[in-house]
């Protein structure tokens, strides 16, 4: 691990970062939980070799680099990706939270698999993207940014035991993510598509009987799962509208399955969220 200073700082931490994850602990001598964390970094160091930099300042020693990076407490531990501190933590912290940090920014030749694969799918080939992605994750289980798309090639692709099943072993962290729990629910609305009219058949359905409300969870199942977010809200909204009990909640339950898969920074998100409340209140 590095010793790092005013000196190299720049070079060894701020440019370095835009190649590779720089971890960095602010610590003492005096302080009993940074020599608890110690053996730990070490540890990491051995592990990710040339994917992760991890460095050390030693705040008594370097006064001025610790008041500069605003260090109030010891151990701070702060990564850096692309010139920037993406992520703090404070104070010790066992092996699975910083490896679960670390994995989260490494650079790993898995990712290009991912990028291929999602290329591949957008092209309409999903069997070919399954098996770029399937590879790619028995080959690198420990990257987190591979299972999740996994899980959604697989409902693409109707394989909707694999889907649950891969959701079942993830991490709590992958699991109990927005878009985890998400694609939890994609699963269940999966097994109503898979089983409904075609969208053609279902659109004049309700053309003809616009109260069906059959027709129109079919019609809203079918839109989500191909990813139509938009329809897909305008569809459940309309069955919370006119059938709020269906299906004990699938209304809103459907439009939580969007809410989750498109993300709390997504505008859309806060729009329909309010309509929803103003519907159910």
């Amino acid at each position: 691990m590095l010793e790092l200073n005013e000196a190299n700082f720049q070079q060894e931490v701020i440019q370095k970062s835009h190649e590779v994850p720089v971890l960095v602990d602010f610590w003492a001598d005096w302080c009993a939980p940074c020599k608890m964390i110690a053996p730990i970094l070490d540890q990491l160091a051995g592990d990710y070799g040339d994917l992760l930099q991890i460095g050390k300042v030693n705040t008594d020693q370097e006064r001025h680099l610790s008041e500069q990076h605003g260090i109030r407490s010891l151990p701070t531990l702060r990564l850096y990706r692309n010139g920037e501190v993406v992520e703090e933590v404070l104070g010790a912290q066992p092996e699975s939270a910083l490896r679960a940090l670390v994995d989260a920014y490494l650079v790993r030749a898995s990712d290009s698999s991912l990028e291929q694969a999602l290329a591949v799918a957008a092209g309409g080939d999903i069997s070919g993207a399954l098996q770029l992605l399937e590879s790619a994750y028995a080959e690198d289980p420990g990257n987190p940014h591979l299972p999740l798309p996994l899980v959604r090639l697989y409902i693409q692709d109707q394989q909707l035991d694999k889907a649950a099943g891969l959701l079942d072993t993830l991490p709590r962290e992958l699991r109990d993510s927005d878009e985890g729990k998400g694609l939890r629910q994609l699963v269940e609305f999966a097994t109503i598509a898979v089983q409904a009219p075609d969208p053609a058949t279902l659109e004049q359905n309700l053309a003809d009987h616009p109260d069906d409300a059959e027709a129109r969870y079919q019609l809203a199942a079918r839109q989500l799962v191909a990813g139509d977010y938009d329809a897909a809200l305008e569809s459940f909204l309309e069955l919370l509208k006119k059938h709020r009990n269906f299906g004990d909640g699938a209304a809103q339950r459907g439009l939580l399955a969007v809410f989750s898969l498109l993300g709390e920074t997504d505008e859309r998100v806060g729009a329909y969220r309010r309509k929803m409340f103003a519907l159910l209140h």
